[in-house]
């Protein structure tokens, strides 16, 4: 079928809508129509080449969100009508899956990063035949269709507004998920956040959700900081004027008990450690441009937890519901970082994104009558 799609064509390069043509889904696929999608910096990471396939044109876009249009014959639980969130793509088969972790599914980087499917074919070409990278977060969702694998297609109440959904598939999850299912922040305790971003500010609101008494955001950007105490935080720091290890422990004498960091700077991570509680734990969500260097020897005494997680440890079918169900009881309230943007405006979107203008963009790409 013919459909239209943001395709990058070289490193680095704008977004060009471009008509091309999607393959039919195969047995253990779905067919979507997309709805909106949400922007992410994991878009923007494979756009240059920092992380996933180096392969050029590709179509990318991992938060999509839409109407089953077509399924698989061995795609058993969900249903041609359904309204439904993708999120990112794993085996659903090995020890790892199995364990409860699909975040950290032995097939992790070919089902999202490698600009095919795992079996190494492509479902989109351009009418001359010549194939195009796809399959990004098994969905590569910047188009007016996309074709997913069954496990990372979650149905989702019709009652919900599905033009801002498709944020919670990747994004939104990852920082509430750090709150909720990584650190499991318990109510009444303390945590630190760095870096006032969607992810950032998705962890806030789940800190909050989940009666955290001290909630610290840090950032350099002093409207997003102020933005944050809308959102709950009880305390900001801007460590471009501040010292915060300081102002922590100004707050909080003792060090804060939870921690987390979505920037991957040395200095903000070491920061955050110095900061912590005794045996406070810290996970980390930021991409690093550069490797990290720990100040080991002060934490030998203290039997601090630091750890490295993906997609906020969720099981995205469990989770996204649970997220849309907080959502509609006022709980979570996500909505408050979304900005709309036609489809057409997709490379403003982008540059809106990546110098802060808006927290979390999202595209509008189809009929909003589904």
């Amino acid at each position: 079928m013919k459909i239209t799609a943001a395709v990058v064509k070289a490193q680095g390069s704008n977004f060009e809508l471009t008509k091309v043509i999607l393959d039919q889904p195969k047995s253990d696929e779905v067919l979507v129509r997309i709805i909106a999608t949400g922007i992410c910096h994991t878009d923007m990471v494979a756009r240059d080449f920092v992380m996933g396939s180096p392969n050029f044109p590709v179509i990318l876009g991992h938060e999509g969100s839409g109407v089953i249009e077509s399924i698989g014959d061995d795609v058993h639980h969900l249903n041609v009508g359904d309204h439904v969130v993708l999120t990112y793509g794993y085996c659903g088969e090995c020890e790892i899956c199995r364990s409860g972790t699909p975040a950290y599914c032995y097939e992790f980087f070919p089902r999202n990063f490698s600009g095919a499917r795992i079996d190494g074919t492509h479902n989109h070409h351009y009418p001359d035949g010549k194939v195009i990278n796809d399959n990004f977060f098994s969905q590569s969702s910047f188009a007016t269709y996309a074709i997913a694998h069954k496990n990372n297609v979650i149905a989702v109440p019709k009652d919900a507004p599905l033009e801002i959904l498709g944020p919670l598939g990747c994004g939104i999850q990852t920082g509430a998920g750090a709150v909720i299912n990584s650190l499991k922040v318990k109510i009444g305790s303390s945590i630190v956040i760095t870096g006032t971003g969607a992810v950032g500010l998705a962890a806030l609101m789940a800190a909050k959700a989940s009666s955290a008494t001290v909630i610290i955001a840090v950032d350099i950007n002093e409207e997003r900081l102020n933005f944050s105490r809308e959102l709950g935080a009880t305390h900001t720091i801007n460590s471009l004027t501040e010292d915060v290890q300081k102002r922590i422990r100004e707050i909080l004498p003792n060090g804060v008990q939870y921690g987390i960091d979505t920037t991957g700077r040395n200095e903000v991570i070491n920061n955050v450690l110095s900061s912590l509680a005794p045996v406070g734990e810290m996970v980390c969500i930021g991409v690093a441009r550069k490797p990290l260097e720990l100040e080991t020897n002060i934490f030998l005494t203290k039997g601090y937890k630091i750890r490295w997680i993906n997609q906020g440890d969720s099981v995205p079918q469990e989770f996204i519901p649970k997220l849309i169900h907080m959502y509609q009881l006022g709980q979570f309230p996500f909505d408050k970082l979304i900005k709309k943007y036609a489809f057409q405006d997709i490379n403003e979107a982008v540059e809106d994104s990546e110098k802060g203008r808006t927290i979390k963009s999202v595209l509008i790409i189809g009929n909003q009558e589904y």
